[in-house]
């Protein structure tokens, strides 16, 4: 308990008593991105395939299609950057939120590799610019269930819950994401309604698999 009490530091985290966790917590995700890569790719060339159709959906089928390309990529982007400032300013919040990361794009590259639905028609595709280029590089697109859009904040406002600021902004955060995603028709409605129950699942089983770093970014900074 001496070592969750005392003041702490990124430079804590390659220290001996937290550098191997850290090692572990940027491997976990390097792999889960490969796992999220492999499955994309899988899923796409699957939905692309002529046997695979779209399905019915109420909310796509009576909602117009609108180009939000601005929020869905570059906002992705920028909410990206501003998240990883937000946690490196609670360093000890940092191995966590990595391991809890690492977990949620792994379990949602298995629902991805499982799922097979094909695209919905008229829904927006990035564009060419600088941005549109790297979104579709790290496939932030392909892939439906479950949104990473919407279920990636609403993970990191439960990670934070006892920031009242941070967690009403990331789950505005979660709501606008959500709601731009069926408007560009690239989720189905179950994408979107499903995340913040797979991100409160996700949460919790990190909670139990990674206790220790959980207890250390439960302290005050």
């Amino acid at each position: 308990m001496e070592t969750l009490e005392a003041p702490f530091s990124i430079r804590d985290l390659f220290g001996p008593i937290w550098r191997s966790s850290l090692v572990v917590a940027l491997l976990l995700l390097a792999g889960a991105y490969v796992a999220e890569h492999f499955a994309n790719l899988y899923e796409l060339s699957y939905s692309l395939r002529p046997t695979s159709t779209y399905v019915g959906d109420v909310l796509l089928d009576n909602l117009p299609v609108v180009n939000l390309n601005l929020i869905i990529i570059e906002g992705a982007f920028f909410s990206i950057i501003a998240g990883v400032l937000f946690v490196l300013r609670r360093p000890r919040s940092v191995l966590f939120t990595l391991k809890a990361l690492a977990l949620f794009i792994a379990v949602r590259a298995l629902f991805v590799s499982l799922t097979h639905v094909g695209i919905y028609p008229g829904n927006v595709d990035p564009g060419l610019g600088f941005f549109d280029g790297i979104y579709t590089y790290l496939n932030f697109q392909t892939g439906f269930f479950f949104s990473g859009h919407t279920g990636l904040p609403i993970l990191m406002a439960f990670i934070f819950w006892k920031e009242p600021r941070a967690r009403a902004v990331f789950l505005a955060l979660s709501v606008v994401f959500g709601a731009v995603v069926l408007l560009a028709h690239i989720h189905y409605s179950i994408d979107v309604l499903a995340a913040p129950f797979m991100a409160y699942g996700i949460y919790t089983i990190a909670r139990h698999l990674f206790r220790r770093d959980w207890e250390l970014s439960q302290t005050a900074d």
